[in-house]
């Protein structure tokens, strides 16, 4: 079922995991023509199968995650569950999992055990917390990564309670970077041959790095970074701000000819020739004055007028969107980031399409999420198991 004209193409992957790190990993591998085999509980199924909402009661959330993925029933707990996947990692190049660290050593899949199966497999373990250390075996999701990396304390209103993300923004980091951690593994052991390893990926710990400097000031400087709502403590004017017809938008003035352009175009070029306006910190140390020009400004203005004066002086300003309007954006269109992928039932689907564009090999969604259990018997029989073995493993509860 993969591509063969796919960059990934003859890649074996088995998705062993849930919600949700592990599983997009996955997927994002699959959408570069990895062959995906998801394994998911006999009676249960993959939770995202219950996860937001559905439509005829298919599962949105699936239809996406599951997508470039066959499907296998399987209860691993099981001695039968644990042999067939044994049984499957010897053709396999990589097994991702995120079942509490201890799971698969309980079962008699340990990696030690199943890199013996097959010396070249790769594992990628992706918990909250990682493998060791004193908060390895606590339950945990993305949520509690947001909340313990950082991100959470320095997000909301100054004076008000830190926010979380109404998302699973932690998930997503982790996911791109376990697909890198395993492109990273692959490369390693296929061009310098090697044998496979194991990827310890705590989801907390990207979240650190993508903080940016933070750990580093307050290393330096002692420094605890607080919350500034949409302001940064980098630069200004940096916020959001409302024009005349009610519309929202965002500005930001990183780069100081960025931020001399601006003030020029609002009228206000005085403030280039303020000792302070020369750094970024200095601007954001007069945010006050800055925000009050800019939403002056911009407020007496339309939406479109204020986006057009800010292209014309080559300055940066985005509008605030919704999915509404991304749907309906030329941009967004003209790169079809936002595709249509087909669904057995839906039929016509829009979702986020495939990362990055190869010129050569480029990514596509192949299909989208599948049934439960849709290619458990072609999977098994492909290991040997007849159609009387599978009716057997099926009374079991194994499949």
């Amino acid at each position: 079922m993969p591509a063969a004209d796919s960059p990934l193409s003859g890649v074996r992957v088995v998705d062993a995991s849930t919600l949700f790190a592990g599983p997009l990993a996955a997927t994002i591998l699959g959408d570069y023509g990895a062959d995906v085999l998801k394994i998911e509980h006999p009676v249960t199924g993959d939770p995202a199968r219950g996860h937001g909402p559905a439509k005829d009661g298919v599962p949105l959330w699936w239809t996406m995650l599951g997508r470039n993925k066959r499907t296998l029933t399987l209860s691993l707990s099981t001695t039968k569950g644990a042999e067939i996947l044994k049984s499957l990692v010897e053709e396999t190049d990589v097994l991702i999992e995120n079942f509490r660290p201890g799971t698969l050593e309980r079962w008699g899949l340990a990696p030690q055990a199943l890199q013996e199966i097959n010396p070249k497999l790769i594992i990628a373990r992706v918990t909250t917390y990682g493998q060791s250390g004193p908060y390895s075996h606590r339950p945990g999701f993305g949520t509690l990564a947001e909340a313990m990396s950082g991100f959470a304390a320095i997000t909301g209103d100054p004076g008000g309670p830190p926010t979380l993300p109404p998302f699973g923004l932690a998930d997503g980091i982790a996911a791109l970077t376990g697909a890198q951690a395993i492109m990273t593994a692959l490369y390693h052991r296929d061009v310098h041959d090697q044998p496979g390893q194991v990827i310890d990926l705590a989801i907390v710990e990207p979240m650190l790095t993508v903080l940016g400097m933070q750990a580093m000031v307050y290393d330096q400087l002692g420094v605890v970074q607080q919350r500034t709502g949409n302001r940064s403590v980098n630069n200004a004017p940096r916020n959001t701000y409302r024009t005349a017809d009610g519309r929202w938008v965002a500005v930001s003035t990183s780069a100081q000819p960025i931020a001399e352009r601006v003030m020029r175009l609002i009228g206000r070029p005085e403030l280039i020739d303020e000792p302070w306006f020369a750094t970024g910190v200095g601007r954001a140390a007069h945010a006050d004055l800055l925000d009050e020009a800019m939403a002056a400004w911009i407020g007496a203005r339309s939406q479109r007028e204020v986006q057009d004066a800010f292209d014309q002086a080559q300055a940066a300003i985005a509008p605030v969107y919704d999915i509404a309007d991304v749907f309906a954006d030329p941009q967004f269109q003209a790169r079809d980031a936002v595709t249509t992928a087909h669904d057995p039932t839906l039929g016509p689907v829009r979702m986020p399409g495939p990362l990055y564009r190869m010129s050569r090999t480029p990514g596509r969604i192949r299909w989208t999420g599948r049934p439960r259990g849709a290619d458990t018997d072609d999977v098994l029989a492909g290991l040997g198991y007849d159609e009387e073995r599978r009716a057997e493993l099926r009374a079991e509860g194994v499949i």
